[in-house]
């Protein structure tokens, strides 16, 4: 099998992370995700690990070098890699996907999650430092914040839909059947 890289995309806690594990898990790949860079910026200027802060470190960058400036960094890391199987995680625009869509075994995967699985997840997971006392009201508003607008938008050009929400078993039954169909 040749190296294939796959892109995650899809709402919050819509799955991608599990699914980026999974990928790495079972398939010896390796992993990265957009918000890496931006923890990593966060926690060396000693600010909190919210989504809003993370977010507003995105759009600095964006807006002052380019909007595929993060897709470069990841870009460039995926290019690296050794691994046959790569997951990048968090893709949320289509600028995102701009340098991966040059490797030719690049697919994008979109995950679909209903709202209040996902809000329930987001409160369980900690992953952010504002996720356990969030509101399913300010989840909600979450939604509509700039991050998370054009996501819906790679739904139609995702490679595949997965639908995740029933349990693991389910989830990773599909995952290993795009990998099968994807083999060379």
């Amino acid at each position: 099998m040749q190296k294939i890289i796959w892109g995650l995309t899809g709402e919050m806690a819509s799955g991608k992370g599990t699914v980026a594990k999974y990928l790495v898990k079972k398939y010896k790949g390796n992993s990265y995700r957009f918000s890496i860079m931006l923890r990593d910026l966060a926690k060396r200027m000693y600010l909190e690990e919210s989504r809003d802060n993370l977010q507003k470190l995105s759009k600095i960058f964006r807006q002052n070098f380019s909007e595929d400036i993060l897709s470069k960094v990841i870009y460039h890391d995926v290019k690296n890699d050794q691994h046959r199987v790569v997951a990048v995680d968090g893709v949320r625009r289509a600028s995102d996907i701009k340098y991966l869509q040059t490797f030719p075994n690049f697919k994008l995967i979109y995950i679909e999650t209903g709202l209040e699985k996902r809000f329930a997840r987001t409160k369980a997971r900690y992953e952010n430092s504002d996720d356990a006392t969030k509101t399913f009201v300010q989840f909600k508003k979450d939604q509509k914040k700039e991050a998370e607008l054009q996501i819906g938008g790679l739904k139609a050009k995702a490679d595949f839909v997965v639908d995740n929400n029933g349990n693991f078993k389910k989830l990773y039954s599909q995952i290993d059947k795009i990998i099968a169909s994807c083999k060379n």
